[in-house]
C-alpha cells in the first residue's frame, strides 16, 4: 500500500496544482478533509520557509503521516516588498483574490510599466511525523500588468506577467504555468526528493 502525502492545504487552486504536479509518485495523495483534520495552523513566520515548515510539521504531526505544506507570496519591488508573506492577508481578511488583486493594482496606479517589476516566491516544505523537514525554494520573475488577464491559476496570477512570456501566469495552461512558475520550481525538487526518498524506501 502506497505511503499517505498529506497536502497541508485547503486552498482549492493550490491543492489541484500540487495534485497534478505529484501525479505518478508512489504515494497516496490525500488531503486535510479525508485525514479528518479541521485545524489551521498560525502562519506566524517572518519568511515562506518559517510559515512552509511551521505549516508540515504540524500538519505531519496531526495527520501521523508525511505532509506536504507551502508558503508562497509576491514580492513587489514598488512597494518595498509588499506584500510578500502577508500575500495572502493583503489588505486583511475580509479580501478575497479579486480583492487584493485590485487593492494591489490600486497601490501601483501611478508606477510605470518599467517599475513594475515583481517575482513570486514558494517554498515548500516536506515533513516527517517525526519532525524532519525538507525545504525547496522557486522563485519566477516577472512584472505586474495594469489589469487582470486570463481565468486559470488563482491569488495573483492575473496581474503577473513572467519574464519572456506575453501572456500572465492565469492566460497559460496549468502544463505552461507549471513549467516556469515558482510553485513548479519547488515543486519539481520536491517531486524529486520525493522519488528518491520512496527508492530508498523500497
Amino acid at each position: 500500500m502506497a505511503e499517505p502525502l498529506l497536502i497541508a492545504s485547503n486552498n482549492p487552486g493550490k491543492h489541484r496544482e500540487l495534485v497534478h504536479a505529484l501525479a505518478g509518485l508512489p504515494y497516496e495523495v490525500i488531503t486535510l478533509a479525508e485525514r479528518g483534520i479541521r485545524a489551521t495552523v498560525a502562519e506566524i513566520g517572518a519568511t515562506f520557509e518559517e510559515n512552509a515548515a511551521l505549516k508540515a510539521t504540524a500538519y505531519a504531526a496531526m495527520g501521523n503521516c508525511l505532509a506536504l505544506a507551502d508558503d508562497s507570496g509576491l514580492i513587489v519591488d514598488a512597494l518595498g516588498g509588499a506584500p510578500g508573506v502577508q500575500s495572502a492577508r493583503f489588505g486583511g481578511e475580509g479580501l478575497d483574490d479579486a480583492g487584493r488583486v485590485q487593492l494591489l493594482l490600486d497601490r501601483l496606479a501611478d508606477v510605470p510599466p518599467v517599475e513594475r517589476s515583481a517575482r513570486f516566491v514558494c517554498v515548500i516544505a516536506i515533513a516527517e511525523a517525526a519532525g524532519t523537514v525538507a525545504l525547496f525554494r522557486g522563485v519566477c520573475e516577472g512584472m505586474i500588468t495594469s489589469a487582470p488577464r486570463g481565468s486559470g491559476g488563482f491569488g495573483y496570477d492575473p496581474v503577473f506577467q513572467p519574464l519572456g512570456e506575453t501572456r500572465t501566469l492565469a492566460e497559460l495552461s496549468i502544463d505552461e504555468k507549471q513549467a516556469i512558475s515558482h510553485r513548479g520550481k519547488a515543486i519539481a525538487e520536491a517531486r524529486a526528493w520525493l522519488a528518491e526518498r520512496a527508492q530508498v524506501r523500497v
